[in-house]
C-alpha cells in the first residue's frame, strides 16, 4: 500500500435517501417515516416492494450515519454535560440521535426591510445574476451552494472547481442574502455542519473534532443493486484529496462568520440557537483554542492553509488566518448562548481576543516610523524589556520596501515569528483586520491611505493584488519550490483577484471611504464581463487574464454583485462588520502587573485608538 492508496476518507452519508419519482410511492413504502424520503427529481421509479425490502437498513443508516470521529475524546470547552455526552458516545461507537436537517425554506421570521432597491440593473449585473443562479448546486431538490467555476472551456479538466467551497461560497451567500434569498444560505450552513462530524482519515490519522471541509460535491450513486433507484450523497474534501494535502484551517472560521451574517440579515436567529449549531461553534473554537507549545496568541498553521492554498512561504502565523480567527471569535461571542456551561468558553474567548488584538497591533504593524525603528534594532538581546523581542535582524528589511512605504499610512505585515518578519503586503488579511476591528481606527485609516497612495501597484488595471510584491528569481525558486502556477505576478504570487472587491468595499464603507471602493469597482467592471469573469489576472498591473485562470469563476461574479449592492446600500455594511470593543483593551489576562520583573505594554496599543 502506498501513500496514494492509503489516503482516503470513509464514505458516509449525512442524509441517506431513497429517491422516488413520486411522493405517492414514498408514502406507500414508508408510511411512518415520510420525512426521510422526500420527492427528488433525479430518480427513476422504484417499486414499493423493492423499497420495503430495504426499509430496515435504510433507517439504521439514516439515524447512525453521522458518527463524529477524532483522535481524542476530551470534553468540549465549557464543560456542558449534554455536549460531552453526545460526542463521547459517538466516539465509543454507540448510536446517537442527530437532529434531522430539513433543507427546505427558512422558518418564518420577522419581516425585514427589503434589501434590494428598485433601481434598474446594468447589463453586467443582469449577466452576473444569471451566471450566479446557473452555478447553484442542489441536493435532494434544494439549493445547498454554488460551484467554484462553471467554465465550459475547461469542462474536461475541472479538477475540484466543480465543488462547493466554503470560502468561495461566502460572497455568493452574501449576494443572495442581500437580495433577500435566504434558503440557499440556511441549507448550506446546516449541511456543512453535518459534514463537520464525519470520519476524516489521512494515512490512518484522524484530525480533531471540529474541522470543517474545504469543499464538498454532490454525487448521484446507484442504490445497491437496483439500477432503477439512485441516491444523492455529499462527498466532502477535508484536504485529503487537495493538491498538496493542505488542511482547510480557514473553513471553520468562514463558516462562523457567515452564520452571524445570515442571522443579522435574515433575522433567523433561531438557527444560531439550535443545539447542533451551538455544538458546531464550540467544536470549531475547541480546535482553535487548544493549548499547545506556541508562545503567542496567534494561530500556528502550515503553508497553504487559507485562500493562498499553495506553497508561498506563509507558514507560521500568517495575517490572513489571524484576521479571520479574530473575526470568528468576535462573531462566536455574540452567538454562543450564555449559560452555566458556556462560562468558561466565553472567558477563554475574551482572553484570546484581548491578547490577539494587542499582539497584532503591536508587532504586525509597520509604517515609516516603525521600519526606521527596526532598521536601528540591536540584536541578541537577553532581557524581559528587550525592544527587539523577536530578535529581528535589520538586514531582513527588503530593498523594495525602503522606497515603497509612503510617508503617510502603513499596513500589517504578512507574518511574525522568531527571527522572521514577512514584509509582504497581503490584502485579504489587512482588509479583514479592518472589518473586524482587529486594527485600531488609526491603523485602519493608514491601510486605506497606503492602498490609495499605491493604487497603481495594488489595483492597476484590475483590482486587487492578493499580495505585493511577487517572489521572483531565487526567492520564487526557493520559497515556492519553482511552482509553475505561482510564477512572478501570477495566481497567488502577486496576481490580481477581482473577488477581493467585496471585502475591499466592506472595509471602505466601514471607514467612511465608499468613493475608494466605487473607483475600484469602476475599474473592474470595464473588463470583467468582456473577459468572461476570470478567476484572476496576471502581470504586475493585472493586464492579462491569468494563464491558468478559470472563466466564469463564481466568487468573481458574486464579489462584484456584493460590492455593487453594498455601495448602493452602505448602511448594510455595518451589520457585516465589528466595531471597536474598548473592553477588550481594559482587561489583561497576562497578570504582568503582579510580576516585578516584567511590565505589560498594552497601554501602547490602547493609546493609538481614536476617540
Amino acid at each position: 500500500m502506498n501513500a496514494t492508496t492509503s489516503m482516503r476518507i470513509a464514505t458516509m452519508r449525512p442524509c441517506f435517501r431513497f429517491l422516488f419519482s413520486s411522493g405517492q410511492a414514498a408514502a406507500i413504502a414508508f408510511p411512518k417515516y415520510p420525512f426521510l424520503f422526500p420527492k427528488c427529481p433525479h430518480t427513476d421509479l422504484i417499486s414499493p416492494a423493492s423499497a420495503l425490502r430495504r426499509r430496515e437498513a435504510a433507517l439504521v443508516r439514516a439515524v447512525a450515519g453521522a458518527r463524529p470521529m477524532g483522535t481524542s475524546a476530551e470534553p468540549i470547552i465549557g464543560g456542558e454535560k449534554a455536549f460531552d455526552r453526545i460526542y463521547e458516545q459517538g466516539l465509543a461507537g454507540k448510536p446517537i440521535v442527530i437532529e434531522r436537517v430539513e433543507p427546505g425554506p427558512a422558518p418564518e421570521v420577522e419581516k425585514k426591510e427589503e434589501v434590494a432597491s428598485g433601481r434598474n440593473e446594468t447589463e453586467e449585473e443582469k449577466e452576473a445574476w444569471r451566471l450566479l443562479k446557473k452555478s447553484v448546486v442542489t441536493y435532494c431538490g434544494t439549493p445547498v451552494g454554488t460551484v467554484a467555476a462553471d467554465d465550459p472551456v475547461n469542462g474536461g479538466q475541472m479538477l475540484n472547481y466543480d465543488q462547493v467551497f466554503i470560502r468561495d461560497f461566502v460572497p455568493s451567500a452574501l449576494a443572495f442574502l442581500l437580495k433577500g434569498e435566504t434558503e440557499i444560505v440556511r441549507n448550506f450552513l446546516l449541511h456543512t455542519l453535518q459534514l463537520q462530524s464525519w470520519e476524516k482519515t489521512v494515512d490512518c490519522y484522524s484530525p480533531g473534532q471540529g474541522l470543517m471541509p474545504a469543499s464538498f460535491k454532490v454525487r448521484t450513486l446507484p442504490l445497491g443493486d437496483e439500477k432503477e433507484a439512485y441516491e444523492e450523497v455529499l462527498d466532502p474534501d477535508f484536504g485529503e484529496s487537495a493538491i498538496g494535502r493542505v488542511a482547510p484551517v480557514d473553513s471553520g472560521l468562514w463558516w462562523i462568520i457567515l452564520l452571524r451574517a445570515y442571522g443579522k440579515i435574515s433575522g433567523d436567529y433561531a438557527l444560531q440557537e439550535r443545539v447542533d449549531v451551538q455544538t458546531g461553534i464550540r467544536l470549531i473554537l475547541n480546535l482553535c483554542l487548544t493549548d499547545g507549545f506556541d508562545m503567542f496568541p496567534t494561530l500556528l498553521v502550515t503553508d497553504g492553509s487559507c485562500m493562498i492554498d499553495r506553497r508561498m512561504g506563509i507558514h507560521g502565523h500568517p495575517l490572513e488566518i489571524q484576521s479571520l480567527f479574530y473575526s470568528a471569535l468576535r462573531c462566536s461571542r455574540e452567538m454562543i448562548t450564555p449559560n452555566e456551561g458556556s462560562k468558561k468558553l466565553i472567558h477563554a474567548i475574551n482572553n484570546r481576543l484581548s491578547a490577539l488584538s494587542f499582539h497584532i497591533r503591536e508587532y504586525y504593524w509597520v509604517d515609516m516610523k516603525k521600519i526606521n525603528e527596526i532598521y536601528r534594532y540591536k540584536t541578541e538581546e537577553y532581557s524581559y524589556d528587550a525592544a527587539n523581542k523577536f530578535n529581528i535582524y535589520p538586514e531582513q528589511i527588503p530593498s523594495w520596501l525602503v522606497n515603497w512605504i509612503p510617508d503617510k499610512g502603513g499596513y500589517l505585515i504578512g507574518n511574525v515569528q522568531p527571527a522572521h518578519m514577512d514584509f509582504r503586503f497581503f490584502l485579504l488579511g489587512n482588509l479583514w483586520a479592518i472589518t473586524s476591528s482587529l486594527t485600531t481606527p488609526w491603523q485602519a485609516e493608514g491601510i486605506l491611505s497606503l492602498i490609495e497612495d499605491k493604487w497603481d501597484d495594488l489595483v492597476g488595471n484590475m483590482p486587487l493584488k492578493i499580495c505585493y510584491p511577487a517572489l521572483e528569481i531565487d526567492e520564487w525558486r526557493i520559497i515556492t519550490g519553482s511552482d509553475p502556477k505561482n510564477t512572478p505576478w501570477s495566481y497567488h504570487n502577486g496576481g490580481s483577484w477581482p473577488t477581493l472587491l467585496w471585502q475591499f468595499t466592506l472595509a471602505c464603507i466601514k471607514m467612511g471611504r465608499p468613493e475608494l471602493a466605487r473607483k475600484a469597482v469602476t475599474v473592474a467592471e470595464k473588463r470583467l464581463s468582456k473577459d468572461k469573469w476570470p478567476e484572476y489576472y496576471d502581470t504586475r498591473t493585472g493586464r492579462f487574464i491569468g494563464k491558468q485562470s478559470r472563466l466564469f469563476q463564481t466568487w468573481t461574479i458574486a464579489g462584484y454583485l456584493t460590492s455593487k449592492m453594498l455601495l448602493e446600500r452602505p448602511e448594510l455594511g455595518s451589520i457585516l462588520t465589528c466595531e471597536e470593543d474598548l473592553e477588550l483593551l481594559e482587561g489583561c489576562s497576562c497578570s504582568l502587573k503582579k510580576n516585578a520583573r516584567t511590565r505589560c505594554s498594552r497601554p501602547a496599543a490602547k493609546s493609538q485608538i481614536l476617540i
